[in-house]
């Protein structure tokens, strides 16, 4: 069965957290969750810690000191997550954002379709930027965020490389 992880990046979340682990949890499929915790002032860690007990080999929790930012929180969740194994990882927002439902969509994309990423986003059909005075900008934004992860030539993965610059190995 493949390792399937699901990276929930949080700061001040406790509002949402139970109610998106327990979307991620009813998908069918035994996603795994990966929480990343920026130091919530709010109790978002507790209450993960508190969800954690019922299901402790599928609800992780990291804990960061300080707002650290999204895009750290995804690069230690991926590091975790290779660290652990997992063949599948997806990044979702706590605050419903991303559709959990979603979830066996995208992992379809892979699985069956042979795709090496699965990209989805709620801009899929572009969105309009409006100007303070309600008059279209005239511009379409597409939203695509995805991280490329190097591999040398003995595949294996290669964390902190720099674009531009070859993977050890090459």
């Amino acid at each position: 069965m493949e390792k399937k992880l699901v990276i929930i990046p949080t700061y001040n979340e406790v509002e949402n957290i139970e109610k998106i682990i327990a979307a991620v949890s009813d998908i069918e499929g035994d996603y795994h969750i990966l929480v990343i915790d920026d130091g919530s002032p709010d109790g978002t860690a507790d209450a993960v810690r508190s969800i954690q007990k019922q299901c402790p080999d599928r609800i992780f929790l990291i804990e960061r000191s300080g707002k650290l930012g999204l895009g750290t929180a995804y690069v230690a969740g991926f590091k975790w997550a290779l660290e652990h194994d997992y063949d599948y990882i997806f990044e979702m927002d706590a605050d419903f954002s991303h559709n959990p439902a979603d979830l066996p969509r995208l992992l379809a994309a892979c699985v069956e379709g042979g795709a090496d990423m699965s990209v989805g986003s709620r801009y899929c059909d572009g969105i309009n930027v409006v100007q303070n005075n309600g008059e279209a900008a005239g511009q379409t934004v597409m939203h695509l965020h995805f991280h490329i992860i190097p591999r040398d030539k003995d595949d294996k993965v290669q964390i902190g490389w720099e674009p531009g610059k070859p993977a050890d190995g090459e």
